[in-house]
């Protein structure tokens, strides 16, 4: 895969639909995304935008992507004959974008608190398009309602009752994950009402925005009860609703085959809303962290949540309420394992990583079983869905990994010890030298036999330590090569092994008598 360009960016498709109506997370690409090394760790913000199809969401984006570019600088939104680039958008009356795509390059902006936060904007298909049917429309639309902290939801002219029964199915599985938790499931949800036509009756921008949505979704009594519990159901789900009213951009835009998105061809008042709702929705003020569970979510563990998501989709029936939990329930403990491991990793790569000097392995494990005790401990700290229950296979698992990345950092740490690496040649010169001195103190006693038994060996030993040098330098003859190795191995584990540990424990006991 092409490495994603750290310039401007460009649009990548991470969900894809097929002919059968089915989709597909390119899990790649977004891992290349969002596991960078400038971004993994950081707390993320996803702004998505969504709505029916051929009503202009692509071309809002790549206003709001201008205003990130520039860090809202007060000329953010460029010069008049400066064409529009971004996600890709056109004029007319056949959809544009398909599946859900996000900008590559994600933008680290100071959130309230001061504190770095990634920014990533997303483009979904537009809903209700002659090629899409309602479980599509219904899938995108829960799909970016799940994994953003901020949801536009792109309407025209006016929010009429079925664009509020269309939310309210598009958002229905969050109603039974709310019985077994106080907290909503979505956070911010903000109607976009494009080419509002009555500035008269209610100003444009969020002020008159505010008071059309009161009027709208008011939850009055003297309302029908079915129109009541469409209401009721997206309050419940939603911790902040909004609501923004923009004008027409102008008959230029509409009509022209040739609009390239030039400020010079938009209408002034398009321009001065435009400068009102950016900051709005990315400003340092209002910036909005993604939170499952009352947890911020880091980009490492969006793609869990995208992951977990996208499996339960890919049947042929609407997933259920439950379905939906459990699979966030799984993501968010695959998030916490990524969390710790990452944390193991970092830790033991501190003690004895890299060109670190090497440790002996008793106290190589009693660095692992400090860290992996605190890496265990971060796991338990954070928050988790599920219960202690469900929880309890995912800290197994990620035993498992640290215990077995543990036997990968201690083959490492072997490789380090002198002795190790030079095993065979130093058994081979110890075993010489022991012939040699045996073969002089046979000698002197008379037991010529066992002299030249021992020269015999020394010789062996010689010419061993000659050929294996030589294998070596040429690196020819590796399997003989592998024939001295375990030879020389033999000779160490089964003698010089149990005699140097005999010997360092008789020297220990001697120590401890005169210390006594």
């Amino acid at each position: 895969m092409p490495p994603i360009p750290d310039t401007f960016g460009e649009p990548l498709q991470i969900v894809n639909t097929s002919d059968g109506h089915g989709f597909e997370l390119n899990e790649d690409l977004l891992a290349q995304i969002l596991l960078d090394q400038r971004i993994r760790d950081k707390k993320v913000c996803v702004l998505s935008v969504a709505g029916a199809f051929r009503k202009g969401k692509s071309f809002l984006l790549d206003f709001l992507l201008r205003y990130l570019t520039k860090q809202g600088v007060p000329d953010w939104m460029g010069q008049e004959d400066q064409p529009l680039v971004g996600f890709s958008w056109r004029g007319g009356s056949e959809r544009e974008t398909t599946g859900i795509w996000i900008w590559s390059k994600v933008f680290l902006c100071p959130g309230p608190d001061g504190e770095e936060v990634a920014v990533l904007l997303m483009d979904t298909q537009g809903a209700f398009d002659s090629e899409s049917t309602v479980k599509d429309c219904a899938t995108v639309f829960a799909l970016s309602t799940m994994t953003s902290s901020v949801q536009v939801y792109n309407l025209t002219q006016n929010i009429q009752e079925d664009d509020l029964q269309h939310l309210q199915l598009f958002t229905e599985y969050g109603r039974l994950a709310m019985e077994n938790s106080s907290d909503k499931p979505f956070q911010s949800l903000m109607f976009l009402v494009r080419d509002w036509s009555y500035p008269y009756e209610y100003n444009y921008g969020e002020e008159g925005g505010n008071r059309v949505l009161e009027k709208r979704i008011k939850q009055c009594g003297s309302k029908h009860q079915e129109l009541l519990q469409v209401r009721r159901h997206i309050h419940a789900c939603f911790e902040k609703i909004g609501c923004f009213l923009m004008p027409h951009p102008g008959m230029a835009v509409a009509r022209n085959p040739k609009f390239d998105g030039r400020l010079s061809d938009i209408d002034g008042e398009f321009k001065e809303q435009l400068c009102n709702l950016a900051p709005l929705l990315l400003s340092r003020e209002n910036l909005l962290m993604k939170e499952i569970n009352g947890t911020k979510v880091t980009c490492r563990a969006l793609l869990e949540y995208f992951k977990a998501y996208i499996k339960i989709y890919q049947g042929n029936e609407l997933p259920e309420p439950k379905t939906m939990l459990q699979a966030t329930a799984e993501a968010n403990n695959l998030a916490a394992v990524a969390s710790a491991k990452d944390k193991y990793v970092k830790d033991i790569e501190e003690v004895c990583g890299g060109e670190k000097p090497y440790l002996s392995p008793e106290e190589l494990e009693r660095h692992h079983e400090r860290i992996k005790t605190s890496a265990l401990a971060l796991f338990n700290e954070t928050r988790k869905m599920g219960g202690e229950e469900f929880s309890q296979p995912y800290c197994d698992r990620l035993q498992a990994d640290m215990d077995e990345t543990y036997q990968q950092y201690l083959k490492h740490n072997d490789s380090k010890n002198l002795f190790n690496v030079a095993r065979t040649p130093i058994t081979l010169l110890v075993t010489m030298l022991i012939m040699y001195i045996l073969s002089g103190l046979f000698g002197l006693v008379g037991l010529y036999s066992m002299a030249n038994m021992a020269n015999t060996i020394l010789g062996l030993a010689l010419v061993c330590v000659t050929v294996w040098g030589y294998i070596r330098y040429s690196g020819k003859y590796s399997e003989a090569g592998a024939y001295i190795d375990s030879g020389a191995e033999f000779i160490w584990v089964q003698i010089f092994g149990p005699v140097y540990k005999q010997a360092l424990s008789q020297h220990k006991k001697n120590q401890d008598k005169k210390k006594k």
